[in-house]
């Protein structure tokens, strides 16, 4: 399961986000301060919601998204400690709430709604955590390498320093375009600014029109050119409105307020997409499921996805595209029409395709 840590100063809004993301309204919050609640959302995709139309399942399985929260992850006290959290440095992104909302009745703990102010200050409490976490394991190499000089401790001090030089000079470690060899080096440290960093933007209502331009107004321009960076603008409150209506009032009041979609629905999809990751689906009587795996993922580690012991046996693909199983109705008439293809294990599955993998047992 892909996993995000909300990450954000007190006052805006990231409690309230992580209970409707994970519709927990409800949540038992947690007793000690760096204690995290964790959630699970479910990845919105029409995609599977038509296949489910068309296979009539017993169950339907959406991928998902985990969501962790900490109660004052970032109150300018303590707050790298809270980012040393488990949850926090096992996530796969970080998704930052920001205040762009101006409600006098809810007082910005720095005295005043500056959202570009907020996002550097986070970005340097991340910074200073890895800062530590490197000075700590070059410390230790140091001592290592007075005992035994071997080449891999040397190049992992090498690479390390290099992190040392962008952190001081405030580059966030997702910014070094390092080899795929040394990038799986530092993965065991689990550092906060080597993860994609996804800016939820939480507006006013009456800022809602202007929605498309809440980078510029946020004057976030020069961070949205950072590697791996994304930004959702959404209304906290008019997001807990949407979670109190049915279904049909719901899209009611959406279609009043302009919105295509809840804003919920696009900071789950865009944690997803922020991650490099796509979905395929397995359809029939029982289950019509929605999996998630990397790009550029072989088949044969795709299988592995839904059980190891079809990794291991794997025999050959099956597969059609989503598309052409919707136009035709049914597996039998994409096989007619020529469709559905068999692929070898070092087939690279494709965001939508539908397949049945063939395993020895």
């Amino acid at each position: 399961m892909l996993r995000a840590g909300l990450i954000g100063f007190p006052s805006t809004g990231k409690t309230t986000l992580f209970q409707l993301l994970t519709s927990a309204r409800e949540a038992h919050r947690p007793s000690g301060k760096s204690e995290a609640n964790v959630g699970v959302s479910r990845v919105p995709d029409e995609r599977l919601d038509r296949l489910t139309a068309l296979f009539n399942p017993r169950k339907r399985v959406p991928a998902t998204v985990e969501f962790a929260d900490i109660a004052g992850t970032g109150t300018r006290t303590g707050a790298q400690a809270l980012l040393d959290v488990a949850p926090f440095r096992n996530a796969d992104a970080l998704p930052h709430v920001v205040r762009m909302f101006r409600d006098t009745s809810v007082p910005h703990p720095a005295g005043s709604v500056d959202p570009a102010r907020d996002v550097r200050t986070m970005e340097d409490e991340v910074l200073l955590a890895d800062l530590g976490v490197v000075e700590r394991r070059l410390e230790r190499l140091e001592r290592d390498l007075k005992k035994a000089a071997t080449p891999e401790l040397r190049k992992e001090q090498e690479i390390l320093i290099r992190c040392r030089e962008a952190l001081e000079a405030g580059r966030p470690l997702r910014a070094l375009e390092l080899p795929p060899e040394e990038a799986k080096r530092l993965r065991g440290f689990q550092f906060l600014s080597a993860k994609p960093l996804l800016l939820v933007l939480n507006l006013d209502e009456s800022d809602l029109a202007s929605a498309d331009d809440a980078v510029r107004l946020a004057g976030l321009e020069a961070v949205m050119s950072g590697a791996a960076t994304r930004a959702v603008p959404i209304c906290a409150k008019i997001e807990l409105e949407i979670a109190q209506l049915d279904e049909g009032d719901a899209r009611a009041f959406m279609s009043d307020l302009g919105l295509r979609e809840s804003g919920l629905d696009r900071v789950i999809r865009a944690s997803y997409d922020l991650l490099g990751y796509i979905s395929f689906f397995t359809v029939g009587e029982d289950e019509c499921r929605a999996w998630s795996i990397p790009r550029e993922t072989p088949a044969v580690l795709a299988a592995g996805e839904i059980h190891s012991d079809i990794s291991r046996g794997f025999i050959r693909a099956e597969l059609v595209r989503y598309e052409h199983l919707l136009a035709r109705g049914s597996l039998a008439a994409c096989r007619e029409h020529g469709e559905l293809r068999l692929e070898g294990k070092e087939y690279i599955v494709l965001d939508g395709d539908v397949i049945n993998f063939r395993h020895a047992t």
